[in-house]
């Protein structure tokens, strides 16, 4: 019988979990018709999970480094839509975090992994090792402030599109602008529009 109430606890947990590929509805990534990756007739998508730490026994896309400010088991989802040789608009929304904290979210370059550099550094539209070309208009910022349920979004619009294969994942910082220590990340498949 124990080993009954394991399986079904595991279960449970991997449900909800989410993920770039998790359970419908509770997690997961959703190429919109008319999208997809060959970025012919532009992209969209929309994927989502909850947060986990590094190393959890069931483990997720989104990973936080900070569970003070970006608890275990929080939410969020980011969603993609590019037009063919126009523009970009990503969508933000969390939920779970650390009511009335102000945090900076950023796209990055690389995945996530255990340890918070993994992700690289900010997608630029202009790569450059300029800091005057760190800023909203050649990157992709996403700050927030978290209301009073720990709940909070942004969107951001840019009249470029990725690069194939130089956008995959945002970071959640512990300030807004162009600075903070990275508190969370999430493995996006961004997708580009030729």
């Amino acid at each position: 019988m124990a080993v009954v109430v394991v399986v079904l606890a595991s279960a449970v947990l991997a449900a909800g979990a989410g993920g770039a590929h998790g359970a419908a509805g509770d997690g997961g990534s959703t190429v919109e018709p008319g999208g997809g990756n060959d970025g012919k007739h532009g992209y969209s998508m929309r994927t989502d999970a909850r947060f986990a730490p590094p190393g959890a026994f069931v483990p997720s896309a989104a990973v936080t480094y900070d569970m003070r400010l970006v608890p275990a088991g929080a939410r969020i989802e980011v969603g993609q839509r590019s037009a063919e040789r126009g523009a970009t608009t990503v969508k933000l929304r969390v939920t779970g975090l650390k009511a009335g904290h102000e945090y900076g979210a950023h796209v990055h370059r690389k995945p996530c992994g255990a340890d918070p550099a993994a992700a690289g550094g900010h997608y630029q539209h202009r790569p450059s090792t300029d800091p005057a070309d760190v800023n909203a208009g050649n990157e992709v910022w996403l700050d927030f402030t978290a209301d009073s349920r720990g709940a909070g979004g942004a969107s951001a619009r840019h009249d470029w599109n990725f690069r194939f294969g130089e956008a995959a994942s945002v970071v959640l910082h512990s300030a807004p602008g162009s600075s903070g220590a990275r508190l969370a990340c999430f493995s996006v498949p961004f997708g580009w529009a030729a």
